[in-house]
């Protein structure tokens, strides 16, 4: 019988591949996808046209309400987002209170409603300088957590902890993946900014990758 997996798809570049992966594994994926008031929720266009493309079952879940409790994040407040690369202090601003911790949890119960085994998350180490709960501390408490909180045994996953950006983009690139089908940017504007933190490491993975970014961005006419 085929393993059923829930897939958290954001629609950037590393749930992107994760969600490409677990299908090339044979799992039967569950894609699973969150409008939590995201500044950024443009991504989730993106994520919606991946899945109809590869006809995934996909629920993107709105969760909006919760936002009056997620303030003082420059993703889901009245804040700038700033510029500059991920290992910046100033892009903690970026950092959503509890936003994995919510996210997975939701996600196991969906795990635990249509008999999957694992939920899929793409946490990477790129992360771990300004996302605590990206860090292999918090998916193992996590992993833990998710064992006794149901009868079920729901494994969390998270293959791509301790690699990079760089590193996740070159196994897609094996894969034959397409990023320009990705939205990575901060910032939900029609072009991608190219300066916020998220744009920055999506360049620097495609430049050490040896090529250019499919999308465009504002500060170029092709980058």
């Amino acid at each position: 019988m085929t393993e059923r997996v829930v897939v958290i798809y954001s629609g950037g570049m590393d749930s992107f591949t994760l969600l490409n992966q677990a299908i090339a594994q044979g799992k039967k994926v569950y894609a699973l996808s969150f409008n939590y008031g995201q500044k950024h929720a443009k991504e989730l266009h993106y994520a919606q046209k991946v899945c109809d493309d590869l006809a995934l079952p996909h629920k993107i879940v709105d969760i909006t309400a919760i936002h009056q409790l997620l303030l003082g994040s420059s993703l889901t407040d009245d804040i700038e987002i700033p510029e500059g690369h991920y290992e910046e202090d100033s892009m903690k601003s970026t950092v959503v209170p509890n936003r994995n911790m919510i996210l997975l949890s939701l996600a196991i119960a969906y795990a635990v409603s249509i008999k999957a085994e694992s939920v899929y998350y793409g946490a990477h180490g790129g992360d771990h300088a300004i996302y605590p709960d990206c860090r292999p501390e918090f998916i193992e408490k996590m992993a833990a957590v998710s064992k006794v909180a149901n009868y079920e045994d729901i494994d969390i996953i998270a293959p791509f902890q301790n690699i990079n950006k760089t590193e996740i983009l070159n196994k897609g690139l094996a894969m034959g993946l397409d990023y320009s089908k990705t939205w990575t940017c901060y910032n939900g504007r029609e072009r991608a900014c190219g300066k916020c933190g998220a744009c920055q490491e999506r360049l620097e993975a495609f430049s050490e990758n040896g090529l250019t970014d499919p999308i465009t961005y504002e500060h170029t006419e092709k980058s």
